[in-house]
């Protein structure tokens, strides 16, 4: 697992995206994304396995927004080769941090891994600075494409057995 991430300084945009400023909650973002990989050129498509994982990325950043950012203030998410990118702003400009997954009493926290989920599952995360204050943290999700499955291999197109 990546432990660090990029901070951006620069004022750019993350990704020209096509959903700006839509998204609000965690279901929204997930319908998004949804949306936009249904939008794909054929031949762009992904596996099962890649879209749990960018739904997975995308429901933790605006969870994390939602919770300790003061809320989604922007929502990119664009398709780019065979790359998905996520960009989430929200209000607060702390960067995001790892919490012990034990308390100093040795009692399991109940929250805390959505930071090492999205550093897990993306193959680059950054995290900028907004010049009107706040941050936007931008995750890169690879999209595997789907592998046909010879015939006769006992497995269906989806890697059930058959």
């Amino acid at each position: 697992m990546r432990e660090q991430y990029r901070v951006d300084t620069t004022e750019r945009t993350a990704v020209p995206g096509r959903v700006r400023r839509g998204p609000q909650n965690p279901r929204e973002a997930r319908e998004a994304v949804r949306r936009v990989l249904s939008e794909r050129r054929p031949g762009t498509c992904c596996d099962e396995e890649a879209l749990s994982d960018a739904l997975l990325v995308v429901s933790e950043l605006t969870t994390n927004a939602m919770l300790h950012g003061g809320g989604v203030t922007d929502f990119d998410v664009a398709l780019v080769g065979r790359d998905l990118y996520v960009s989430v702003s929200d209000r607060d400009h702390r960067l995001p941090v790892t919490s012990a997954a034990v308390d100093g009493h040795g009692r399991w926290r109940t929250g805390g891994r959505g930071w090492p989920i999205v550093r897990r599952l993306t193959r680059e995360v950054t995290v900028s600075p907004l010049p009107t204050g706040g941050k936007r943290i931008t995750a890169v999700i690879p999209l595997r494409p789907v592998r046909a499955v010879p015939v006769g291999s006992g497995a269906s197109p989806a890697g059930h057995l058959r």
